[in-house]
């Protein structure tokens, strides 16, 4: 299985999960280049996945149906007008042959989902490399719940964010820790990649474990004091 990303938008990605010649859409922000993407690879589409319902991530939608109707979508309840199969915490189904489980990752979203689809995490908005997404709902107890779910899962998994915010994240982790070795070695890496123009995903769970301030926040009130100062910076 590959994954891989399609730029979108100005910072997004729509990642294509790749079995042979059968993929699978996550998060179609704009339709033409994730088209021009299956088209030229010649891969059959099988089904579309969505995180939560911001525009970045569904605008493209309707595009892709014009082109696969009938397609399952699917997504959590706030998609529930857009997709065939509303999904929720603890649904588990099959898709390209391989188990995939479900988590409610709310908080940037009041009903955001995960997709753990054997040990590769598609996470949208809910968790980015050194970061996580910005709590439109003020339910920072509902993000912070996000984060314990990421934090439990094994530091294998492969971690596929919504965005490319890796580099502004470390600016940000550099100046709260400046000491911190394993961020300002992340932080050259990450500049590095983007002088060539390359994603900086996916992460994995142990490299966030050691970069990713907001997994490391032990208290609610901690975490919120960091995504307040995240949201200034």
């Amino acid at each position: 299985m590959k994954i891989n990303p399609v730029k979108a938008l100005s910072d997004n990605y729509i990642w294509v999960i790749e079995e042979g010649e059968d993929a699978v859409v996550v998060d179609p922000g704009e339709s033409d280049g994730v088209l021009s993407y299956l088209e030229e690879r010649q891969l059959k589409l099988n089904a579309i996945l969505l995180t939560h319902k911001h525009h970045d991530h569904v605008d493209g939608l309707e595009g892709v149906l014009e082109k696969y109707p009938n397609m399952p979508v699917y997504g959590p309840v706030e998609t529930q007008s857009l997709v065939t199969q509303v999904m929720k915490d603890g649904d588990q189904f099959t898709l390209l042959g391989r188990d995939v489980e479900v988590a409610k990752t709310a908080g940037h979203s009041e009903e955001h989902i995960s997709y753990l689809m054997d040990e590769h995490l598609l996470c949208g908005d809910a968790l980015f490399s050194a970061g996580c997404g910005r709590v439109f709902t003020k339910d920072y107890q509902a993000q912070f719940d996000a984060l314990a779910y990421f934090n439990s899962l094994d530091s294998q998994v492969k971690v596929y964010a919504g965005h490319e915010y890796t580099e502004t994240n470390l600016r940000f982790a550099k100046s709260v820790d400046p000491s911190n070795v394993d961020i300002k070695r992340a932080l050259e890496e990450v500049e590095e990649l983007r002088e060539k123009d390359k994603p900086t995903l996916p992460s994995t769970i142990e490299r966030e474990k050691r970069i990713n301030l907001f997994l490391q926040a032990e208290t609610l009130e901690a975490f919120k004091k960091l995504r307040d100062n995240r949201d200034q910076f």
